[in-house]
């Protein structure tokens, strides 16, 4: 009998665990572990999706362009230069289907987001994981890193799960030192929570190096709706049409994803609303003996004594009805990735960590 198998390094892939959403035997948990904005999308979002709904029976727009029309006046991009994606996700998937296979390798870094590994297995390439120094991305071991089978290098900016980012100036540093023939692919998931950043967008215009995706799951609150975006050079953008499906994103996403994009004085809510309990949920934390790493997006890497306190720390949050995420899977088996929610979720969050603590002491 003929044995019928996938390709090489399929099965490879672990299955992909996304943030827990449920606790058996708890009512009303509250979800902190899939870095979701607790605000929900803006009204003008939802709208748009209801209103989109009624027309659910018509195929989507095949090129995206009222959406890319849109993102371009928002971010000051050429629509020309944007593809929109079900998640940055699947952009990140089109890359790795485009530039690497067999016999190339795709660098990221230790503590980077699954995502690259996986895509990488799944186009048959070598994913590669190149350190970082103190949970920050390190351009030189990125650099080093590099070989004659290096076709793309991931980093997250700022990053997941560990909060951090790194500046434009080593980011172009990076760019300028890769190998010819290598491209960089910056992910901004996170872009947003950092005031005034463009994620990349002026390197990219003065390079033919750089990508950079985008996603609407994070501050536009939009992760069940699957849409994000990606901006680069015209050749990469023409190659990356070229295998994305026709109506890879639905009319409701387009929809909802182009009222969102255009509400910035939500977006600007959403991003001082975070700030503000992110520094108070940082600080609270580290007076409990919690250390954290300076966080630039929406979610707190909480450090504990080893993995046995942190995994002790969960169960007793999980047993207080709240969720977060063990971060054992990226390196980090003494850490929690905790979602900054709302000022009821942070303040209970706190004072679970203070139970917690006081009863660890008591032991």
């Amino acid at each position: 009998m003929t044995q019928i198998t996938p390709q090489p390094g399929i099965m490879d892939i672990a299955l992909y665990q996304g943030g827990a959403a449920h606790v058996a035997g708890v009512s009303n948990a509250i979800k902190l572990s899939s870095n979701e904005n607790p605000l929900g999308p803006s009204p003008l979002a939802i709208t748009a999706m209801q209103e989109a709904a009624a027309d659910m029976h018509r195929y989507p727009s095949s090129d995206h362009r009222a959406l890319r029309q849109a993102i371009g006046a928002v971010e000051g991009l050429n629509p020309e230069q944007i593809i929109c994606g079900a998640g940055s996700d699947e952009i990140i998937a089109f890359l790795c289907q485009c530039y690497a296979g067999p016999g190339d390798e795709v660098l990221y870094t230790e503590h980077g987001f699954a995502m690259y590994r996986i895509s990488a297995l799944a186009a048959g390439a070598t994913p590669v994981e190149v350190k970082e120094r103190e949970r920050i991305t390190d351009v030189d071991a990125l650099l080093a890193g590099c070989s004659d089978r290096t076709k793309l290098v991931f980093i997250a900016n700022p990053n997941n799960p560990t909060g951090t980012m790194i500046s434009a100036t080593e980011v172009a540093r990076l760019a300028d030192g890769l190998p010819r023939g290598v491209l960089l692919v910056l992910d901004g998931a996170y872009a947003e929570y950092v005031e005034g950043f463009d994620a990349g967008a002026d390197l990219i215009a003065a390079r033919d190096n750089i990508f950079m995706t985008r996603t609407f799951s994070k501050i536009y609150g939009l992760g069940g709706a699957r849409i994000g975006w990606g901006y680069g050079p015209a050749h990469i953008i023409d190659v990356l049409n070229r295998v994305r499906g026709p109506f890879n994103v639905s009319a409701t996403a387009l929809a909802g994803a182009e009222a969102a994009v255009r509400d910035r004085e939500y977006l600007e809510r959403c991003r001082q609303e975070n700030a503000q309990w992110r520094s108070w949920l940082a600080r609270e934390l580290a007076e409990l003996g919690v250390a954290s790493d300076t966080s630039c997006t929406n979610f707190i890497l909480a450090r504990f004594a080893d993995q046995a306190e942190a995994e002790a720390c969960d169960l007793s949050l999980q047993q207080q009805g709240l969720i977060v995420r063990r971060v054992a899977g990226y390196n980090l088996p003494n850490a929690l990735r905790i979602t900054v929610g709302d000022e009821g979720a942070c303040r209970r969050l706190v004072a679970a960590i203070r139970d917690f603590k006081a009863k660890q002491g008591a032991a």
